[in-house]
């Protein structure tokens, strides 16, 4: 059986690089991938039937007579982001060419699963799972630690990170303390990427693994929001354990992306009230690839019997609800021990393993 083709062309060569050393490192030999940075050389080969599973292509070099060849997928790499031209063509998506690097794979490889025969793959290795809202209140962090929680009754190794500036997580947890070592926050001020190892000891553990707060909002401890993402990948890259829960504030800037592109899965957590539904819809309008199989967005707390912003017929939606978390008994919110036995919170879990 030949392998699938792979053809990435664009004149920029120093573009191409990143793009093709990423499907370099996660397919190798099972696929083959041709770079074409000369245009005159793509228009030589184009004028002959050409057979390939994905085209990605610069806007410079695309042209509709493309879709004349026998081309499974053709992803053209826009130098202008446009809201609502995803798609000009049953074979085509339109990608924004300066999204990040994972992101676009994920995406090109989200939509290509089939020519590429990766759907049934698992992902390798540990996972970052990052979750997130647009919005506050719509019960985030409780979500992210009842998941932490499912997931260590499961035998899977876990360690909780709630990344907020000034952190409040800790209301749920029997230890609030935080950490009163003085050179660990001279550690993170600059931190490395072995940042993890350096503060190893002062992890703790309440049926999950978890980072404890630090002892007043980062910026003054003197600490940056990006130091949680190099925390996050330093366990991971540590092999400790099966699964890092990044718990990350609504707020939506650099760090934020920086997140997002870090993450193996990506859980939005929304509500069903106006508020929360149109504050999802903006964050999706900002983040390239919500379709791909990393994203899951969850409707938490819902209350089948309340108003329903989702299903307003003047709100269009512009991302599918995955899960449904049922509302929540207040004596169960702050109890880690029994979110991990609710029963749609186990279900969100499980999906995950």
């Amino acid at each position: 059986m030949s392998r699938p083709r792979v053809i990435i062309a664009d004149t920029d060569a120093d573009y191409t690089i990143p793009l093709q050393t990423k499907f370099v490192k996660e397919f190798f030999d099972r696929i083959d991938l041709e770079i074409i940075t000369d245009g005159e050389y793509f228009d030589e080969l184009f004028r002959r039937p050409q057979k390939a599973e994905i085209l990605i292509i610069s806007d410079s070099l695309y042209d509709p007579s493309l879709q004349r060849h026998n081309i499974a997928n053709i992803f053209l790499m826009a130098e202008e982001y446009e809201e609502g031209a995803d798609t000009d063509g049953f074979n085509l998506v339109r990608l924004f060419k300066y999204t990040s690097v994972k992101e676009i794979f994920s995406e090109i490889v989200g939509k290509s699963a089939g020519v590429l025969d990766v759907g049934n793959e698992e992902i390798r290795g540990n996972q970052i799972i990052l979750v997130t809202s647009a919005c506050g209140g719509v019960g985030k962090t409780t979500l992210a630690m009842g998941i932490s929680a499912c997931l260590t009754r499961n035998y899977k190794r876990v360690l909780y990170i709630g990344a907020e500036r000034l952190p409040s997580f800790q209301y749920m947890l029997d230890n609030q303390t935080c950490i009163s070592v003085p050179e660990i926050y001279t550690r993170l001020a600059c931190p490395d990427g072995k940042v993890y190892q350096d503060i190893r000891h002062v992890i703790r553990k309440e049926i999950f693994s978890y980072l404890p707060p630090f002892k007043a909002a980062l910026m003054s401890v003197g600490l940056q929001y990006s130091v949680y993402e190099k925390i996050a990948h330093s366990a991971k890259e540590s092999g400790e354990y099966d699964f890092i829960v990044v718990d990350a504030e609504s707020t939506f800037d650099e760090n934020k992306t920086g997140l997002l592109d870090l993450a193996d899965r990506v859980i939005v957590v929304t509500g069903q009230n106006v508020g929360a539904v149109c504050a999802t819809n903006a964050f999706v309008s900002n983040v390239n690839g919500t379709d791909t199989g990393k994203y899951n967005f969850v409707c938490n707390n819902f209350d089948k019997d309340g108003n329903n912003a989702l299903i307003q017929p003047d709100i269009v939606l512009k991302f599918a609800v995955n899960d449904y978390i049922e509302s929540v008994p207040e004596y169960i919110r702050e109890n880690i021990e029994a979110l991990s036995k609710h029963e749609s919170i186990q279900k969100l879990s499980f999906s995950i393993m």
